[in-house]
Formats: C-alpha cells, structure tokens, sequence
C-alpha cells in the first residue's frame, strides 16, 4: 500500500515576501469537501469493510487462484488503494497547509491511524505472491492479457522476497509504522515549521531565513546563515535525535531482513540496479573539480573575493539586477515554454492554474519548500510552491508543473501502475526546467542578460547533482556510523563537514555553525537516499535534451509516450526509443558534459 501517508517530495527552498499579484491557493474539494463531509466517513467506513473483506476472501488462497481470480483479486487490491490514497491525500496536504495547526494534526494523524489499522490484515497480500513459484505466476499471466499488464507489479514486489519476514512480523512492522518512523517525521515537520528565526530585529520562519542566502546585500545574506546556524545550533539534539532514531530504526528492519547495505532498500523501490547508481556515483565525484570547484572559483572572481563564504554560494552575481517576477509574468513564461515544446504539454499543465491545483503563497505554519503530490488517479495532482517572486521561484514553478503533468500523464496506467520510480520520478520535472531555462536564453538580450541566466543555471545543476551527491555521500556516511552506536550532534557534524569540502571545492571558507546545516535537509528524514534521484534525473535529462536538439522528429511522441508509461516500463525499456541506457557509464558524463560546456561559455565570456 502506498497511501499511509502524502510523502511529499520537498524539491526546493522558497521563502518568504511581499504580494506577486493574485496568487493561487488549494481547492482540496476535489477530494473532500471538509473534514467531516460524509464523502470522507462513507469512504472510511467503505475502506474497513472493503479490507477486512479483502482479507476473508483471499487471505491464504492466493497459490490457488486462477488467471481471472488473481486479476480480480488485483483490481479489488488497487480499488482499496485508490480509496485510501484519496484520505490520506486530503489529510496530509491540509496538514502541510499549515502544520503548526493542531486540529489539522490531529486529522491526519487519526485517519493514518485507522487506515493503518483497516489495512493491517491485507499484508498477507504480498508475502503470499511473494510464494508463488515464478513458473505458475507465468502462467497466469500467459493465459490473461489484462493481468499481465500488471506483471511490473509483481515482478517489483517480488524484489523483496529474499527480504521477507515471517507473516507475523510483517503485520507487526505494519501496525508499528504510525508510532515509528512516521510519527518521527511528524516530529521534524512540525520542529521545522515552529522554527522562528531573528535577523536585523524581524522575526522570519525557515523560508524567509533561507531565502535571505540569496539577497544581492551581503551583509544581509551573513546575517541570515549566521541566524541559521544559530537556531539549528539551539535544536541539534533533537535534530540529532531524530537522525539517531531513524537510522537506527532502519538497521533494524534492514538487519532482520538480511538486507546487505542500508541502500538497497531504496534501490529496490526505485528500481534501478545499485551498479547504476554506483557509477553515478563516482562520474559525478570524479567531475567536482571540473565542476563545482571550477565554477565557484569563477563565481568568486566575479564577486573579487580570494575566499567564497558559505553564505556566497547562492549570491546572485554582481551584475545581476535584482528582479522581482509576479504571479502572472511567471506562469506565462512557464505556459509559453511548454507550448513551444508542445501545445499538448501546455493544455494539460493549464488547469493547475485555473482550477486550484496550486497553493502559492508563503503563510505561517506552512511546510517549506515545493512539492507535487500525484493524489489518486480517479482525481488529479496538487502543487505545493512557497512563491516569494525570485527568477528561481519561476525555475521551481516549471519543475513541479513538470512532476504534475507526468503524474497527469500516468494516471492512464492506473494506480498501482501509475507511480513512477524515484529515478524517473524528476525526468519531466527537469525537462520541464530545461525547456523554461532554454526559453529565457533564447530571449536574451544582452550578454550580462546571457551570463547571468547560463550561471543561474549552472548553479541550479549544481545544487542539483553535485549537492545532491555529496547529500547521498553523508547518509551513506551517517547510516555506516549509526551502525556502531549513537551519534552525537558532533559525529554527525563532522561527517556533514567531511563532504562540504570535497564537493564545493578549496576556494570555500566555512563558518562556524554551517556544520549544523544538514539539520534541515528534509530528505534525510522522510526518504533516505532519496537524494540521488535529484542526479540521476538530471542527468538523464541531460541526455534526453541533447537528443531533442539533435532533431529527432519524433522527439515529442517518445517523450509523451515515457511519460504517460508511469511506472510501468524499467528504465532501460523507457530511454532504449531515445538510443540511451543508464547503465552505460559514458551515458552520466554525457549529463555532466552539457554543465561543463555551460561552465567553458561562461569562461569564454571572461576573454
């Protein structure tokens, strides 16, 4: 079941600012009227039944069923999941509207609660299929059509079977969760939205702190990173408990289930081949000197300072003009770099922005960052932005229009086919940045116009494959050490501190206090080793644009076809129509040559 709760992907940081014109909120009716609208209780009480008589139907008859049997046992198991996912979607994104508000707490922790419980009997499901011999599956799905279409399912779940725990202890695991690892995440959550930070005598929450490391005044940004490491300093024990707690919780599990490294987990769910990964890695480490460290040595050339601070590191550049974008000027510049991919593209990201599909504005008790959350398939996806006007907001407004359309896209697949692996899960939020950025490119006016939009974009691919590789290089660190006891806040200090250098490179000073700074990274709690997805998505989308300008005719068709396939195609199936193949090493530099090529422009610039 993938409904126990929203997991909301926080893709970026936002902040905190004035009025942008009219900007959009939630209209969650889509899913419930209100929290106590009779729709949500009929559904509730629809799900206990549908479970309990789910489980009485098939619960130890699975190995038994025939090729019609097991497809109906399929479609009523995704039904279920449809429902579930529903509550569980109006209750956390009300919940992330403002997650300083008890009552919305106390909803989404209720309905986790009872839905866990409902759906506690229904985990024989997948230890049951997982105990079918290969050959008699095979059959079942040689002798049906519309069964067969759900062989990725079955073929993802029993992934795990040389990880599978007894019937019982699996059903434990399952009724634990609520007061395990997902009440710790509550816990971070609403830490970091009640997080109140003083600067220049203002009182700003996490958004409006994080967004001052942006300012064009540098005292400004100091005073912001210097507030920062201050408040974290303050809560590194209960950071550091959270990071304890839930790193050891996941030795646990990962112990009794003979799992070999505490990666493999995700890689599973993810579905890509840990050798892959791997070799992301390391073509990603192996280029930080022709990267990150080349570029930041430019950057602090152009600012004329002999040592970059960390609070630098997001500076916008010197000659950069400070600009505010409103609400209208960005969604037409997203909406029209869309259409000219494809008008498809467009009409199916406009009624994020007419039918309330995207809350915008930056409000107390709000969760940070940016996120699309598919919901269900029967419904649609919602867009959470906290839109402070800056030209990275417009960035983030075409990534999460970007996830939504995908999602839009695979909802045709249906909901247990739907959802995309973490890998794939950025290629259309990605391209979707790729073709906004090409748009502002293509209308430059100037050369500064040129330098600064090609350095803002180097920055971001930065921030998104080197940051996110040294964020996966800590938590494989951190996971590593929690296996031979706690950590204390400074063991987990000094294992941050050990990837900040190698990946931002010499020309890097860093303050006291920014060793702190893996506090509020929201991956590490929610999805561990999430992260590399970031790079990996980049680089695949790298790729896939070189082919796009390249020419291929049928580009768009390919492309559409990727998208709407979900989850339901392995990487390698999905990128053979384009002539590419992760697994190929030169496939990753290919990625990384179009940032260095940008990196030789901007040098070139300096002649």
């Amino acid at each position: 079941m993938r409904f126990t709760h929203p997991t909301p992907v926080f893709d970026a940081n936002a902040s905190s600012g004035a009025s942008f014109g009219d900007l959009p909120e939630w209209d969650l009716t889509d899913l419930y009227q209100s929290e106590d609208a009779p729709e949500l209780k009929r559904d509730m009480d629809w799900l206990e039944k549908a479970c309990a008589d789910f489980a009485a139907d098939y619960e130890g008859k699975l190995a038994g069923l025939d090729a019609k049997g097991m497809l109906d046992c399929v479609l009523r198991y995704e039904r279920i999941d449809v429902i579930g996912g529903r509550i569980m979607s109006f209750a956390g994104l009300r919940y992330y509207q403002n997650t300083t508000d008890a009552e919305r707490a106390k909803f989404f922790s209720d309905c986790q609660d009872k839905i866990t419980t409902f759906t506690t009997p229904l985990v024989f499901y997948t230890l049951e299929i997982n105990r079918i011999p290969d050959e008699q599956l095979d059959a079942l799905f040689d002798a049906n059509g519309d069964l067969a279409r759900y062989k990725p399912i079955f073929e993802r779940l029993r992934a795990m079977r040389p990880y599978q725990l007894s019937d019982e202890l699996e059903k434990f695991l399952h009724d634990q969760s609520v007061v395990g690892a997902a009440a710790w995440n509550k816990l971070f959550d609403e830490t970091i939205a009640g997080l109140t930070f003083n600067v220049d005598g203002e009182e700003l929450n996490i958004e409006g702190t994080l967004n001052l490391l942006t300012d064009p005044d540098r005292a400004k940004r100091e005073a912001g990173a210097r507030e920062l490491a201050e408040v974290f300093g303050e809560n590194v024990k209960l950071f550091s408990r959270v990071h304890n707690t839930l790193s050891k919780e996941k030795e646990v599990e990962d112990r009794w289930r003979g799992m070999p490294t505490p990666q493999t987990g995700r890689h599973l769910s993810n579905h890509v081949e840990p050798e892959v990964v791997e070799a992301l890695r390391n073509a990603v480490v192996a280029a930080y000197p022709k990267l990150s460290h080349r570029y930041y040595a430019l950057k602090a050339k152009w600012m004329g300072l002999d040592t970059m601070e960390v609070w630098d590191r997001n500076a916008p550049l010197p000659i950069e003009e400070p600009k505010t974008v409103d609400w209208e000027t960005a969604q037409k510049t997203v909406m029209d770099a869309y259409a000219d991919f494809s008008p498809k593209m467009a009409e199916i990201a406009e009624p994020f922005f007419t039918k309330g599909w995207i809350d915008a504005g930056v409000k107390p008790g709000k969760a940070p960052g940016a996120f699309a959350h598919p919901t269900v398939v029967d419904v649609h996806p919602y867009v959470m932005l906290n839109y402070l006007g800056k030209p990275r907001d417009v960035m983030t407004l075409a990534h999460e229009l970007g996830h939504g359309v995908h999602q839009v896209l695979a909802a045709g697949q249906g909901e247990l086919l739907a959802s995309t692996p973490l890998t794939l899960a950025e290629t259309a939020s990605v391209f979707g940045e790729m073709l906004t950025f090409r748009k502002l490119l293509e209308n430059a006016k100037t050369k500064e116009e040129r330098k600064t939009l090609l350095a803002g974009k180097v920055e971001d691919m930065i921030n998104t494959v080197v940051r996110q590789i040294a964020f996966y290089d800590f938590e494989c660190k951190l996971h590593d050490a929690r296996r031979t006891g706690e950590l204390t806040p400074d063991d987990i200090n000094a294992l941050w501190m050990s990837v900040q250098a190698e990946s931002l490179g010499p020309v890097f000073n860093f303050m006291d206090g920014y060793e702190t700074f893996w506090a509020y990274i929201p991956h590490f709690v929610h999805s561990p080793f999430y992260v590399y997805a970031y790079a990996f998505g980049d680089g695949l989308v790298n790729a896939l644009y070189a082919v796009y300008e390249e020419g291929d005719a049928d580009f768009q068709d390919k492309y559409f076809a990727m998208l709407k396939a979900g989850g339901s195609k392995h990487h390698k199936e999905l990128l053979a129509p384009f002539g590419l193949d992760a697994s190929d090493p030169k496939f990753w530099d290919k990625g990384l040559s179009m940032i260095s090529g940008m990196i030789d422009e901007l040098e070139a610039m300096e002649d």
